[in-house]
């Protein structure tokens, strides 16, 4: 109970720092005129939002990192030498790692020579997947985190040297599949927060309650943005926010051993990520035939007359009953 109430503390605290500093912020990003780029194929009222500041991942990065390594400082130096401590380090370097590529990204989409593309997919790709295997490696050999839990089987299942790649994917994977999300607004926000809250839940579970201060300071944060980003948003995350936030989360669940879960928990971005497949697919089969009217699905709904607000709550509640069926299966 008293580590309950101490994540949600510092949840709290993750928040009002967010919004405190979340003004100061937009008046930077509108001085430089770093502004969202819409695509033509988008739905028309969409091209409302050109020129919304982007890049605002930096909003939840920062105090999550401020906060983190405050709350963990003499476990990360080393005067105090608790690996459950340290471990924390991890997802820290991941935010930071996949934050700055996604920057880069969308820096390149708002003043590089691929304005309004931003960095080319198979660079970008290239760039996760390093970035993955060193993180696999980590969790494989320096933390050795549990491998695989599965519900109603007692114990942790061995995987050996399959589990790299397994932790490559499901980090490349959710990495992509919640910069899909990112199309609406508050939505992408909405669905990390509850799959954080429910991996932070399932790391109290199980005592890893350094990973689970983590979780909920990056809720706090992301609350925080959500003030910012909720519609009409005045501040979009971009990929500075999306793949730091996708790349995290695998991470974190991968730390728990629960990644089997993660298509519940994270069912929304698993969707997204599909139904881009399926589009993509379909279209080279059929030689340009579309199977849904646009992809990513948030799209497709809109094109069939939802609107943004309605996509939003509704992803919301089904991403939020997959989470709560995820945490319930981690008891089993």
């Amino acid at each position: 109970m008293k580590q309950t109430a101490l994540a949600l503390s510092l949840a709290t605290l993750a928040f009002i720092l967010t919004v405190i500093w979340g003004p100061p912020l937009l008046r930077v990003l509108r001085h430089f005129r770093i502004g969202k780029l819409i695509r033509v194929e988008e739905p028309a009222h969409h091209f409302v939002k050109m020129g919304t500041p982007t890049m605002g991942g930096v909003l939840f990065i920062l105090p999550t990192l401020f906060l983190t390594g405050l709350l963990n400082a003499v476990s990360l130096i080393g005067i105090y030498q608790n690996i459950t401590g340290r471990s924390v380090l991890l997802p820290m370097v991941v935010m930071v790692s996949y934050g700055l590529l996604g920057a880069l990204d969308d820096w390149e989409g708002i003043r590089g020579p691929r304005r309004g593309q931003g960095m080319r997919a198979r660079t970008k790709f290239l760039f996760q997947v390093f970035l993955a295997a060193f993180i696999a490696y980590a969790l494989y050999e320096m933390l050795k985190v549990p491998q695989l839990f599965l519900p109603g089987v007692k114990g942790k299942i061995e995987l050996g040297w399959w589990y790299i790649p397994i932790a490559m994917f499901i980090i490349v994977g959710t990495s992509n599949a919640v910069n899909f999300t990112d199309g609406l607004d508050g939505l992408a926000g909405l669905i990390t927060a509850t799959a954080f809250t429910s991996y932070g839940a399932i790391a109290l579970m199980q005592g890893q309650v350094y990973l689970a201060r983590f979780c909920f300071i990056v809720v706090g944060a992301l609350f925080g943005f959500l003030w910012f980003n909720v519609h009409p948003a005045q501040l979009i995350m971009g990929d500075t926010g999306s793949l730091a936030l996708g790349a995290t989360l695998g991470t974190v669940a991968l730390m728990t051993g629960h990644w089997i879960l993660l298509p519940l928990i994270a069912v929304i971005p698993l969707v997204e990520a599909l139904s881009v497949i399926i589009q993509v697919g379909y279209f080279k089969l059929t030689h340009g035939r579309r199977f849904f009217k646009m992809a990513p699905i948030h799209l497709h709904f809109e094109l069939l007359g939802w609107s943004e607000t309605q996509v939003v709550q509704r992803f919301w509640l089904i991403g939020l009953l997959g989470a709560m069926i995820g945490i319930g299966l981690a008891m089993v």
